[in-house]
This record gives structure tokens, sequence and C-alpha cells, in this order.
């Protein structure tokens, strides 16, 4: 027997309902893209401008306010298949289902696959779909009534429904309120037994690499002499016995080779294969590959209070992270290709996890599939965020199917080592005055406790589990406690300021960042404003964050003055962005009792002011070099000790770290004002701290010295004032450009002290990227910045100025217009 798969591809999208608009009214039923979403069908049909763009966000709020009919076609002929499926990927999201004029029934979950038996329904020759598909507005607003107000962040109640949080927009992201068939919808005809569910996980089990399989098979009345077979490459080839229709077992694989993560071994993966059969005919087949590595999340109490650990195969991971949003507002537009482009990215900036954060979706396998194979631990939200869920139907049995399907989907891939029951809402609870609006009602306790863990436990016991994100391990205690479990430490970009990211001593930090501009080409692209200020039209609507230009300004201005040029504004918070979050993760990594960081965020949805290190058209921001830097398997970086410095060496390799620490002194002209050479070893995978003599961490013009800390080519710059105060002069160097195959090299001579010498590659071309950014060069040193991409580029336009910028351009000519 062999399942028969067609997909539906001929669509049509109408406005429906009472609440259609003239334009939708005349437009009538359009031709529709499926997987697609109605903005993507209105935009190829040229019914609207480009959401991204400008202001147009503001003016297509009727979409989320309309009811949208989808109609497909499609012909069918009996074939000898005797049942025949009717199967959504994803319908987003409140939705009545008719095939050939009889009701199949409504979904209300875009985050399940919803099937349908359609065998006695179908006609021979021609047959129609239709999906009606309720305004997801007008839908949450009535959810909300029903089920009984409940707390939320933004403007729509997002949490009523079962429809992607960010779709009704977020401090990072744009309304949408979008319908759609978000994923493909396809007809299943076949006869006779099939495999139906079918989970698989890798797990370590008393040291050795062991399969867990069950299988659930589809029987019918033909339910003998079946069998299920499992084989793991050459390794395995082994019967599993059908008892009440399920085939379960564990199965050792002594001989398989483990998979690591990235940094401490090889990401192994292996071909399972998952058979039925029937006297030795092969009935149905499901494939996968798989990794078999042990997983445990480490809570134990220390002299530090209670540490968060993750631990693969026995070793503790120390995590240079990163959280994931949808990479588009529309999420049929991701596609492989962009996961690996955004993934390199991340592997460019040494991360080695990305949490997919509770507000999105569960996430593509083809996500999940990039990440096992380069060995990138992951991390998925339950899809509750930032808000209270009511626990009563119809809420109850949608969550319990939706994880069901993501965590049996999930579980067989082995970077997924942390299953998380919610985003922020157990330390909303706590400290964003809920109680008082919930008025006794339930507020989703229930699943990150009773729910959540038990599905986890029955169905991928393989993986870990934590309650939240924040989290204490004792449900009654304060739950973003940095002593205690997991933090979000958003204090600093809210009220504070970034060097006081080292009042934190945190055991393990889930969320921080700080925002910054995207690329001048993706702002510019963008917004089209005339003048482009801070402040015009367009920039306000891409800048999402409440008070969010203010809070870039209170960041800003006590380190560099605040520009009055748009070009030196955009490099000022670029540049304020990186050292921000630059700083934290060097400070918190030179923390023995600190085993991880996940910075928010890696990427954008579309092009807007946030905290992304990647815009929304792809490109990356000086924050990704920044990561580069701060997330080095060998840091050295300096740091405040009580009164003086203290060089901490993080080794985070399995080879000892061997070398003499250079300790200096100098000035901003290079002279040598003292120095002091220790010779060190640092054992793999730890931490040494060396004070700073007293001599060298003391200045005599602490505006015009740093101190230099280097080991080898490794290097770290302390400077004592902040970079206003400091007495940077203006940015001299010599510049020389050639051509090496299809790449250009840039190569810079500093003649004065250079702070955080960068060359904005897409300003010279929109395709353009650096191998490296944010340099601090002393007089007469030198570096190569090789540019890839940018084809077109002149070497003559390479040695121009107006892409090269340093912090020295946005301090000296303040101070010098205030001399």
């Amino acid at each position: 027997m062999t399942v028969i798969t067609r997909a539906i591809s001929d669509w049509t999208i109408e406005a429906s309902g009472r609440h259609v608009p003239a334009i939708a009214r005349q437009a009538g039923a359009l031709p529709a893209t499926v997987p697609g979403a109605v903005h993507t069908d209105l935009l190829t049909a040229g019914l609207i401008a480009d959401p991204y763009l400008d202001e147009n966000e503001k003016l297509q709020s009727w979409i989320g306010l309309t009811d949208w009919t989808y109609r497909g076609t499609f012909d069918w002929a009996p074939d000898g298949e005797a049942l025949q499926r009717l199967v959504f990927g994803g319908i987003d999201t409140i939705a009545r289902i008719r095939v050939n004029g009889h009701d199949l029934g409504n979904t209300r979950n875009m985050h399940r696959t919803h099937r349908f038996d359609v065998t006695a329904v179908l006609n021979e020759g021609p047959n129609e779909i239709e999906v009606a598909i309720a305004s997801p507005v007008r839908e949450a607003d009535a959810a909300s009534f029903s089920l009984g107000y409940r707390p939320h962040t933004n403007h729509h109640p997002y949490n009523a429904i079962r429809k992607m949080a960010c779709s009704f927009g977020w401090d990072w992201g744009l309304d949408t309120s979008t319908s759609a068939l978000w994923k493909p919808v396809v007809l299943e005809s076949w006869s006779g037994p099939r495999l139906d569910e079918v989970r698989v996980g890798g797990d370590v089990v008393a040291g050795v690499p062991t399969l867990r399989v069950h299988a659930a098979v589809s029987a019918g009345n033909d339910a003998g002499g079946l069998q299920v077979r499992v084989r793991v490459g050459d390794l395995v080839d082994q019967a599993i016995p059908i008892v009440s229709g399920v085939a379960s077992a564990d199965i050792a694989v002594p001989d398989a080779d483990l998979w690591w993560p990235r940094g401490y071994g090889a990401a192994a993966l292996h071909d399972a294969e998952i058979t039925l059969m029937a006297d030795a005919q092969v009935i149905d087949t499901r494939s996968h590959r798989v990794g078999f590595r042990s997983v445990e999340l480490r809570t134990e109490p220390d002299e530090h209070g209670i540490g968060f650990a993750i631990v693969v195969n026995g070793a503790v991971i120390h995590v240079r992270g990163a959280n994931w949003i949808p990479d588009d507002a529309f999420l049929h537009r991701v596609d492989r290709a962009r996961y690996a482009r955004r993934l390199d990215q991340a592997e460019f900036a040494g991360i080695n996890l990305i949490r997919v954060w509770g507000g999105g979706i569960y996430e593509s396998d083809d996500l999940f599939a990039e990440c096992d194979e380069r060995g990138i631990l992951t991390w998925q939200d339950f899809l509750l965020a930032c808000a209270a869920y009511a626990e009563n139907e119809p809420l109850w049995s949608e969550f319990d199917a939706e994880a069901r399907e993501a965590i049996t989907r999930l579980g067989a891939h082995p970077s997924l080592v942390v299953l998380n029951g919610n985003n922020e809402n157990i330390w909303g609870r706590q400290d964003w005055n809920w109680d008082k609006r919930l008025d006794g009602r339930t507020w989703g306790a229930g699943y990150y406790y009773d729910l959540f863990p038990g599905l986890v436990g029955e169905l991928a016991p393989h993986v870990g589990y934590t309650p939240g994100s924040p989290f204490s391990p004792e449900p009654a205690s304060w739950q973003n406690e940095p002593s205690t479990g997991t933090v979000h430490v958003w204090d600093l970009w809210n009220q504070r300021d970034w060097p006081e990211y080292r009042d934190y001593r945190p055991r393990f930090v889930a969320e921080f960042g700080w925002q910054g501009p995207p690329t001048w080409t993706t702002l510019t692209r963008a917004v089209s404003d005339d003048p482009l200020t801070p402040e015009s039209p367009g920039m306000l609507v891409h800048q999402k964050a409440a008070k969010g230009n203010d809070k870039l300004t209170d960041g800003l201005t006590a380190h560099f003055p605040l520009p009055n040029d748009m070009a030196d504004w955009h490099w000022a918070m670029s540049l304020n962005q990186a050292i921000a979050v630059r700083t934290a993760i060097e400070w918190w990594r030179s923390l023995p009792e600190c085993t991880g960081t996940i910075v928010w965020q890696l990427n954008d949805c579309w092009p807007v002011t946030s905290w992304a290190a990647v815009d929304g058209d792809e490109r990356p921001k000086p924050l990704l070099y920044a990561l580069r830097q701060a997330h080095a398997d060998r840091l050295l970086t300096v740091q405040p000790d009580g009164d003086g410095l203290v060089a901490v060496l993080v080794n985070d390799t399995d080879e000892e770290w061997v070398g003499t620490l250079w300790l200096e002194r100098r000035t901003f002209d290079g002279d040598d004002l003292g120095h002091i050479e220790i010779g060190l070893a640092v054992p793999r995978r730890s931490t040494a701290r060396v004070e700073v003599p007293l001599a060298i961490a003391s200045p005599h013009n602490a505006a015009a010295e740093c101190v230099i800390a280097r080991v080898g080519t490794t290097r770290a710059v302390w400077f004592f004032t902040e970079y206003r105060d400091s007495e940077l002069r203006p940015a001299d160097y010599e510049v020389s450009a050639r051509r090496d195959g299809a790449d250009h090299v840039i190569t810079l001579t500093a003649h004065t002290l250079l702070r955080d010498v960068t060359v904005l590659a897409d300003r010279l071309a929109p395709d353009a990227v650096t191998d490296r950014a944010l340099d601090t060069l002393f007089p007469g040193e030198t570096i190569d910045i090789r540019i890839t991409g940018g084809h077109a580029i002149e070497l003559d336009g390479l040695c121009s100025r107006g892409h090269i910028r340093s912090a020295n351009d946005l301090v000296v000519p303040r101070r010098g217009s205030e001399a």
C-alpha cells in the first residue's frame, strides 16, 4: 500500500461576510497562492502597497477586520484507494471547512494540522473546497469576552485564540492580523494498513545510545501478519511487534556515534527508517535523521544561589545563544535556504543555541534540521507569551492537541534540548499586576505545571522541560531572580543604562538586549521620508517599542553626544547597540557561575528599529560582529573589580590555553606607561582571573590612557572614561583596496587611535558584507577587511571615507564645536 498525496494548488481568495470594504468588494475573487496569506495575494494583485514600506501598515488594518474565503478546486477519480483524507497543514485561524457543499468542521488553531475524512463527499471529476476564515480581530475580541478577559500585552487579545501572537503586532513587529492557508493543503488517498503517528527520539540510556520508537498503525481489518521494522543505518535492523495498534520500543544502538553541540564534538547523525511490513512486503515507511545524546537541565543549589545548566552527554554547555522570532511576518515566505542563511550568520556570531520564542510558531522542521546538522542547540517555547491564558474549553483542548503534535514532530530532532512552558507569563503574573485584573480567573498555571510537563514526559522524555522563561525551580518564588534559575534582564534597556549590566551576577540569562536601527540600505529602502529623521512619519511606524526613541537617546548620551545628522544618528545608535550587548556578554561570561546568555534577538521579520543582530532584509548589523567578538571560544576581557581591574580569560575549548599574558597601560598615541608579563595556563572549559597591578590599573590621565591585555593575537582594551569624555583625536588613517578573486580587500592603517572602526559595506553595495567590524587600532596598526558581494564596486569607491566609520567620528566633531 502506498499513500498517494496530491497537493491542492488551484485557489482563489475573496472577501466575504458583512464587513467588506469597497476595494475588496470590487476586486471579487482573486488568484491565491497556497501556502500563502491574504496580504501577499492582495499585494500580488496590486490592491495594496507593500506593508513593509513607509506608513502602509496603518492603511491596511481593514484586512484583519474582514472575513476571507478560500476556494480550491481539483479533479479526482477513483483509483483503487478506498480512503480519502483532506489534510490542512496550517489554517490561520478561525475557519469553517466545506467540500462540495458538505460541512466538514471548524478549526480554531493555526498551530495544528487538521485532517478531514472526505471519502464519502468526493465527486468523480471536479471538486471544490471552501475555507471560510473569520476576521481574526473580531474573533479575538469575541473570544476574549466569552472566555473572560485575561491580561495581555499589546492592543489585541491575542491570548483568546490560537493564532500567532505577534501577527497582531509586537514591540518589533507590524500588525498584519492576516488570514492564511499558510501551509500546504493535500489530499491523501490509500487503502489498507498504514503508519499513522510515528515518534522517534535519540537518547542515551545507561551510557548506551538508544532510539525511542513509537509507531501507531492504522490497520483496519487487515491487522494480521503486520510488523514494524526499525533500521538505523547499518547499525540496527530490528522488528517490533504491534500490540493494540502500536509498535513501541527502546532500541539500543551501541555502535552509534554521539551527537554533540557545536564546539564540543561532531554533530553525528544517523538515518533511521521505520517501516510497516506485511509478509516481508513494505507497506509504509517513515524516515528521520536522528542523533543520540543525553540531556539534563541541572538546577542545583550552591554558594551563589540555584544554578541552571544545560548538560549534554554529561558536559555542561556554556550557552552563547540568541532568541529567534519568525523570520518574516508572512510565514510561507521562509524556506530552508533562508533558514540556512540565518544560521550561517548565527555560526559567524559564535552562537550555539537558538531559542524559538513563544509568541511565534512551532518552527519548521527545516530550521531544526539545519540546527541538527550544524550542532546548534535549540530551545522551543510552547506558544504562550506575555499574557494570562484561560484554562477552560475550548482553549485547553486546543493546547493539548497542538502540544502533542509539536512534541511528536520536534522531539525527533537531536538539537532540541529544551521545551519551555511559556514566555514571561509566570513572572508577568507576579510583577505586572495581573491578579487584580484576573479577579480569580485561571491564568495558565495548569498548562505550565501539569499539561505540558506531562506531555513532554510521555512523548519526549529525552528532551528537557522548564515551566517558563524566566523561571525559578520553586513556583512560589520570584521567577525573575538573577541568582536562581534563568532571568530576563530588561530594566537596563527600559530604565537604566548598559554599564549597569555589571550590577547583575546571574546564573543564566535567557533574554536581554539593546535596540538599534536596521542597516542604512534596509532603512532607506523601507522608509522614504524626506527629510528622514528619527521622528519622521515612516520612522515612527518602524519603531514599535513604547517610547523607543526616548530609550535610544537616554541610552546614548552618557556615552556619545546626540548627533543632529541622520547618518551620524544611525551610526551612533548602531554602534551603541553593539557596545551595549558586547559589554553584557563579556561581563557575564567572565563570571564562572553564569552558564549562558541568550541575546534578544538574532533576526527580524521586517525592516524595523529593533534588538536584532540581522535586519529584516537579512543584512548584518554591527551587533552581529559584536556577538562574534563576545562569543569567541577564547575570550580575553578586562573588567572592573572593586577599585581595580581584573583580566579574565575564558577558555571554552577542549584544549588548555597556554601562553603569556601581557598587561600594559598605554597612551592613545601608543606610548608604553608600564607593563608586566605573566605566564599562565587556563584549563579546558574554565575561566582564569588575573588582577591587574595597581600601577597599570591607575591612570595619570584617564581621558588619554587605556589598559591593554594580550595573549598572543588575542587582545582586550579597557578605557578609563566614556567615549565622549576621552581625548580621541580625529580619525586619521591610510586606506587602500585590492581585488582578491571575487572579493575585495580593504587595507586600513591607523595613524591615530581608532575605536570600533567599521566598514559599512551595505553603503558600498546592497549585497556587500564584511568579515570583521568594530576593531580598535593603535597608531601604526594595520588590518585587512574582506568584502564579499558587491562585485560591481569600483576600487576607488572602496577608498572613499564615507563608508568607513569609527567612534572618533561621533566624539571629535562635537567636542571641537564645544571648545
